[in-house]
């Protein structure tokens, strides 16, 4: 009865450690050890907008991640930690947890340290102390609440916006006769989201609630660039490096994005871009954004061997296609 037992058990760990092997992400919990609140940065994505004293992010994709930890009280020294390990030496995501403590010997110092590492358990729920983010999902804004002694009232906002079309009107005298000539130049124009703020203040308290974005017409400053040159190799070199030169993959998805607004693209040089890119989120967020800049978009089927996984692939020529 005792053996069998034991080789039960002995079926039960084989069977959890398959299971983990199989994880296809790992997660962090990073706690104060002193109750510090802070925030913390992941490969140069802000993860949470308010600070928090107990952090844990779900889901995790790399094994290891560049983190900056930044304090509420700006007295403390900021950490900054390279290669924060998520999976284990063999290349498995774990659940992993870091502890941050003050330095016995400068209380504002900092220091985060290796805490434990488990394998990761589907369906676990963490403690309601810890605050949880998954990675990838954008932290909410902070609602904005202003407590003043004012009466009750409402605050309405009306924008008028103006569009002006390209146009030339010129009076002409020919033999003595005067002549009107108006030309009128067609202006190529495109469109952005703008999103405005309106005040409502009730019973003392005023509270900034977001408005629905509305649609303005705007003068686009990067017009169709089928058919059109492409940059030349010199100024593409250029800003390649430029872009490489970035520390985080956000930094570097900014300056591509610049780089795509104000100039033409073909394809292999849209390539050559997103493959500076760390991560295939911020290579689809790109590839999606270059379509307008790129000179020959019946060639953008190239792109597809950029990605890892087909299911980005899928995701371009979806966006594609509704354009």
């Amino acid at each position: 009865m005792k053996r069998n037992t034991t080789l039960l058990a002995f079926m039960l760990l084989l069977s959890s450690l398959s299971f983990a092997q199989v994880q296809p992400f790992g997660h962090l919990t990073i706690f104060s050890e002193d109750g510090d609140k802070f925030f913390l940065i992941l490969n140069g994505e802000r993860i949470n907008d308010e600070p928090q004293t107990n952090l844990r992010v779900e889901e995790l994709v790399q094994p290891y991640y560049n983190a900056k930890i930044i304090f509420e009280d700006n007295t403390r020294a900021e950490i900054s930690k390279n290669f924060l390990q998520i999976a284990d030496a063999d290349g498995i995501f774990m659940d992993v947890t870091y502890k941050i403590r003050r330095d016995k010997n400068n209380p504002k110092k900092m220091k985060m340290n290796f805490f434990s590492m488990i394998p990761v358990v589907d369906g676990f729920i963490p403690p309601a102390n810890v605050h949880v983010r998954r990675w990838g999902q954008p932290a909410p804004p902070p609602q904005v609440v202003v407590q003043q002694t004012v009466p009750t009232a409402v605050v309405q906002q009306t924008t008028t916006t103006t569009t002006t079309t390209g146009g030339v009107n010129a009076g002409v005298n020919i033999g003595g006769v005067g002549v009107n000539i108006s030309i009128n130049e067609p202006v190529i124009t495109g469109s952005t989201t703008i999103t405005e703020t309106t005040t409502v203040t009730t019973g003392g308290t005023v509270v900034a609630q977001p408005r629905q974005p509305r649609e303005v017409v705007v003068v686009d400053n990067n017009p169709s660039c089928v058919n059109r040159r492409p940059m030349n190799p010199n100024d593409f070199n250029a800003a390649l490096q430029t872009i490489r030169n970035q520390g985080f993959d956000e930094s570097r998805l900014k300056t591509a994005q610049q780089v795509a607004q104000n100039n033409c693209l073909n394809t292999n040089q849209i390539i050559e871009i997103c493959k500076i890119f760390g991560f295939e989120e911020t290579k689809l967020s790109f590839a999606k954004f270059a379509f307008d800049s790129c000179v020959e978009p019946r060639n953008y089927f190239k792109l597809n061997d950029i990605f890892s996984f087909s299911s980005s692939a899928d995701e371009l020529n979806d966006y594609i296609s509704r354009k």
